[in-house]
């Protein structure tokens, strides 16, 4: 269970709050968030449980203005601080109902929809393993041989799901989704490595030339 105090990095509530990256960074430099859901003691973080206001603070910027989400914000927020954990059952149990005026906004579905995507990045991290006895450590689908960042690589290139089963007979369609999940949350810094090979057991799904970008005079 993810605590309060578990701090996400930006990739990570990018993904749990279902915007991207860019606005996880604008919401800390902004200040949108108050300020106990925001740390930058281990580069920047920001609590699990704040990916919910982050959903309702893009989600609604068509609907609210900046001030009523900010007001909202700080209703809700107030109320999330006094959980240690995010815990969903607890959560759901008390009233997300904000009221200001004539204006009623529910948190209950940011909060479900967060909750929900939370479940997915922590079932990716424990589907993850790596060890150096396993492709030099390579993070590999737990219990398999098989390259995280290479399932999440076919996902991204638009390889079906049954193109992807063929390559990698040991995996299953709920590890796939969790590799990308995890892919999405943990993205590669550097150079990328070179691919010394297919591991044992998978077979080419595609082959092309990607054009290489040029540098911008």
């Amino acid at each position: 269970m993810s605590s309060v105090a578990d701090m996400l990095k930006p990739a990570e509530a990018a993904l749990v709050a279902h915007v991207g990256v860019r606005e996880i960074n604008r919401v800390i430099d902004e200040r949108i968030l108050p300020d106990w859901f925001v740390s930058m003691d281990d580069g920047r973080r920001v609590a699990a449980s704040a990916c919910s206001l982050i959903s309702f603070y893009f989600d609604s910027a068509r609907r609210l203005t900046a001030e009523e989400r900010l007001f909202a914000i700080r209703e809700a927020g107030s109320r999330l601080q006094k959980f240690r954990a995010f815990d969903f059952d607890a959560l759901i149990a008390e009233d997300w109902t904000v009221r200001d005026d004539f204006l009623t906004i529910d948190f209950e579905p940011f909060l479900r929809g967060a909750n929900k995507r939370m479940r997915r990045l922590e079932a990716a991290r424990d589907m993850v393993v790596s060890d150096p006895d396993i492709l030099g450590g390579t993070p590999v689908l737990r219990g398999t041989r098989v390259p995280v960042y290479d399932v999440a690589a076919c996902v991204a290139s638009g390889s079906s799901t049954e193109h992807i089963l063929d390559g990698y007979p040991s995996i299953d369609a709920d590890k796939i989704e969790l590799a990308a999940i995890y892919a999405e949350a943990n993205p590669v810094r550097g150079r990328p490595r070179v691919n010394e090979g297919l591991p044992k057991g998978a077979v080419i799904i595609r082959e092309g030339w990607v054009p290489r970008r040029r540098k911008s005079e």
